[in-house]
């Protein structure tokens, strides 16, 4: 089979160590299964703790490392951020998957764009998702948000779990494999997915196939839901060892 390269393009916060990790992992898993071949790339947007004010002025700089990583060519651009688009106001990340594709055509190389906060909507659509769980590592308040941001978008969200923890490298210092208790904090009945971690810096790639055959029902995360959709647009197979139900090559 022949084997094609591509480049994976990543707008990350400058204090982000996980989508650069989780995310390649799951590429690399896949790689041993299937040709393709992957390549990643990152422009970053200054953000240090995880408030409201610092996650607006990160998002403005955001259009500028569309315009770097467009610079590389890079093939799929994803947005890693879920909570600074949700932020926002609601379906902002359709705003800002427009404006972020406007600046890769005027740089005269028109990308893809996944945003991780679209992306983790779009994966619940494809699970087939009507009542979720959700584990967060944010303060209450913006949990609470991101609530209402995926309620918005048509889902009903049974229990939210808030970590509270504002700064954002202590958030990608938890254990993933913490999870596998914490989840046991929610009453998952009636609920058709479990969101082991909406936000992309909260590591929890090794627990979610784990908690999966635990539960029964399908365990996602904003990183595994952002490389569903990376991989959607890029045309290839959306499919992996790792990552759960979502990656599994059945949607």
């Amino acid at each position: 089979m022949k084997m094609k390269k591509y480049r994976i393009g990543q707008i990350v916060p400058s204090s982000n160590v996980t989508m650069e990790t989780e995310i390649p992992a799951i590429f690399k898993a896949r790689e041993t299964i299937l040709p393709e071949r992957f390549t990643f790339h990152s422009s970053r947007m200054r953000m240090k703790k995880v408030t409201k004010e610092e996650l607006e002025a990160m998002d403005a700089m955001s259009l500028k490392c569309a315009l770097e990583l467009s610079d590389a060519h890079v093939d799929v651009m994803g947005y890693a951020c879920l909570v600074a688009i949700m932020s926002m106001g609601r379906g902002y990340h359709c705003v800002s998957e427009v404006n972020l594709h406007q600046e890769t055509i005027v740089n005269g190389f028109p990308t893809p764009i996944v945003t991780s906060a679209g992306a983790l909507i779009n994966g619940l659509n494809v699970l087939g998702a009507k009542t979720v769980s959700i584990v967060t590592p944010y303060m209450r308040p913006l949990t609470d948000m991101v609530v209402d941001y995926i309620e918005h978008q048509g889902f009903k969200v049974k229990e939210s779990i808030a970590l509270e923890i504002p700064d954002n490298l202590e958030v990608a210092a938890q254990n993933p494999l913490n999870l596998l208790d914490i989840y046991k904090q929610l009453d998952l009945t009636g609920v058709d997915v479990l969101v082991a971690s909406a936000c992309v810096q909260m590591p929890s790639l090794e627990a979610i196939d784990k908690i999966e055959q635990e539960i029964g029902i399908p365990v996602t995360s904003a990183a595994v839901c952002t490389t569903y959709e990376m991989m959607k647009k890029l045309g290839i197979e959306a499919k992996s060892t790792i990552g759960g139900s979502l990656l599994k090559g059945n949607y």
